[in-house]
């Protein structure tokens, strides 16, 4: 996943309780809530940089996006594993020299 910017900050706890239930009920972990409504927020004042990256929908990734993940890493651990068997191996000008 890309860099993600970590903050720290301070809620009133009633105000924090409210936002994870309402958090709970569409399925998204306080965290993505907030960034939800930071965005909706940013969107209403045309403030939302062009650049920024859509948000992950709620729930749970659907199990072909995971499959497709998990291909995907599969794949670049295999180049990577061909990249060091090509690194370990002698030139064949080596060989010819023996």
């Amino acid at each position: 996943m890309a860099d993600r910017k970590s903050i720290l900050l301070r809620l009133d706890p009633a105000v924090h309780d409210a936002l994870a239930k309402w958090a709970a009920d569409e399925m998204r972990s306080t965290n993505a809530q907030i960034e939800f409504l930071l965005r909706r927020a940013l969107g209403e004042a045309s403030r939302m940089p062009g650049h920024a990256r859509q948000m992950r929908r709620p729930g749970r990734p659907a199990a072909e996006q995971t499959d497709q993940a998990d291909q995907a890493d599969q794949a670049e651990q295999a180049d990577q594993a061909e990249q060091t068997d090509e690194a370990d191996r002698p030139d064949e000008a080596d060989e010819a020299d023996d």
